[in-house]
């Protein structure tokens, strides 16, 4: 199946159901997650207002929502699960990319170091935990996003498939969709620009395009720090995100077929 969804104004858009999860499957057209839609077009809207979403989570700061507001469609009725915890922070990735030296090794430590500290976050342990608290109680599709739809919301969806029982090979396999080529290279003019603006420096491509990929040791640094501190990723999503064995099987009833 193709999973990848094409938008003119939002990246990385795609159906993350439709997995084998056990002896069920994860439905498909309820599981959705993507980039922001602060540029998506009227075209756009009009399709998001076509997918029957009743949650949208935004992943992302209050200063990432203030620069580049969601656009919504006429008649907008989703639940939007945000917050503003934390906000008391400086915003980590700015705060790296002024003081860094812009290259590929660098964008990788620290991409290792923020996989080690997101799963536990304040901001994200609410944000998390108040999704799944929707997927269990929600009739209608559900979006997840941050700004880029690759680190915060990867993590989430990777999540959402281990609690369905999703295989670990397509867990991974599906987090790495992020990484296709063609839209990578889309990217990385405003990337360069992006960074430009911010820093006065120039990142080489490879730096570059180490930022804007995931790689399967991201992924695996979040998963290794849930085990560490709770003993397993069902540990994390017991003790950490409030997940009781009644919430996850209203969870799977509402997602596997």
């Amino acid at each position: 199946m193709t999973r990848r969804i094409p938008f003119e104004g939002i990246d990385n858009f795609r159906d993350f159901g439709d997995y084998a999860a056990g002896g069920r499957r994860l439905k498909r057209g309820v599981l959705y997650r993507s980039a922001h839609q602060a540029q998506a077009t009227p075209g756009d809207l009009a399709r998001l207002a076509g997918l029957g979403l009743s949650v949208i989570v935004d992943l992302r700061r209050s200063n990432e929502r203030q620069s580049q507001p969601s656009r919504r469609w006429d008649g907008f009725s989703a639940e939007v699960i945000e917050n503003d915890i934390g906000q008391e922070h400086a915003d980590e990735w700015h705060t790296f990319i002024e003081n860094s030296d812009l290259t590929a090794a660098s964008f990788h430590a620290y991409m290792m170091d923020y996989y080690r500290g997101a799963p536990f976050a304040n901001r994200h342990i609410d944000l998390y935990a108040r999704y799944f608290q929707a997927l269990a109680e929600t009739d209608g599709a559900v979006l997840v996003h941050c700004a880029a739809g690759k680190d915060r919301t990867g993590i989430l969806c990777a999540l959402t498939h281990h609690l369905a029982g999703v295989h670990g090979d397509d867990i991974v396999e599906d987090y790495l969709l992020t990484n296709d080529p063609e839209r990578l290279a889309m990217r990385l003019p405003f990337m360069r620009e992006r960074i430009r603006e911010a820093t006065g420096r120039t990142p080489d491509d490879d730096a570059l395009m180490t930022a804007m990929r995931v790689e399967a040791e991201y992924l695996e640094a979040a998963f290794a720090v849930m085990r560490e501190r709770c003993g397993s990723l069902d540990g994390y999503l017991e003790a950490e995100l409030g997940l009781t064995g009644e919430l996850r099987e209203k969870i799977h009833d509402r997602l596997l077929a």
